[in-house]
């Protein structure tokens, strides 16, 4: 496949890409009860870092924002593949890692180059930034989660495991993990454990 050579065709190339995102469905429902889009997942997580800006000491808030914007864009191509149906034999961020580089493909060198630099440090989850990140894709999640309407089976209290290991990267997580987790309670009362 031949790419187009101007820069602003190649953006729009990528953009007409990317907006696959906004069909790409994840498991949980929002409030009205229709499967949340992947696309509507990255917003709400970005929305809730802008509304934790003053608490953000130390973080890098545009970084931050590039990070969440990008981090799951891989799955334009490949899907959503929920948390309770992923295989730890299978690599899934190499896998959304080439649907990511697939996806860069029309960009412009210097924006596939930064891309690429960005979503590494988000799966890398070393610098205090993409900590942060993954921390609050988790409870972006976990949040729609008992905020939406989902199946009468959805199991609530298999969040409360959920992504511990992101969540206890800062005093804010923590803050906030413990928030969602009385919320999932609440929501999971009467499930079996």
């Amino acid at each position: 496949m031949t790419h187009p050579t101007d820069r602003f065709d190649q953006i729009i190339a990528f953009l007409q890409g990317a907006q696959s995102l906004k069909e790409t469905l994840r498991s949980g429902a929002t409030s009205a009860g229709r499967r949340e889009s992947v696309a509507a997942h990255s917003w709400g997580l970005c929305l809730l870092i802008l509304l934790l800006e003053k608490e953000l000491d130390g973080i890098d808030l545009p970084r931050l924002l590039k990070l969440c914007i990008l981090h799951d864009l891989g799955e334009a191509i490949s899907g959503d593949i929920p948390a309770i149906h992923q295989d730890p034999a299978v690599n899934k961020s190499a896998l959304e890692r080439v649907d990511f580089q697939t996806l860069c493909a029309p960009l412009p060198d210097d924006l596939r180059g930064q891309f690429l630099t960005l979503w590494d440090e988000y799966e890398a989850a070393e610098t205090p930034e993409a900590q942060m990140a993954k921390g609050l894709d988790k409870l972006e999640t976990m949040i729609q989660h008992v905020t939406g309407a989902q199946d009468s089976d959805f199991d609530y209290l298999w969040n409360l495991g959920y992504g511990n290991d992101r969540t206890n990267k800062a005093p804010l997580l923590r803050r906030l993990r413990a928030k969602v987790d009385a919320m999932t309670q609440a929501t999971g009362k009467g499930q079996p454990r």
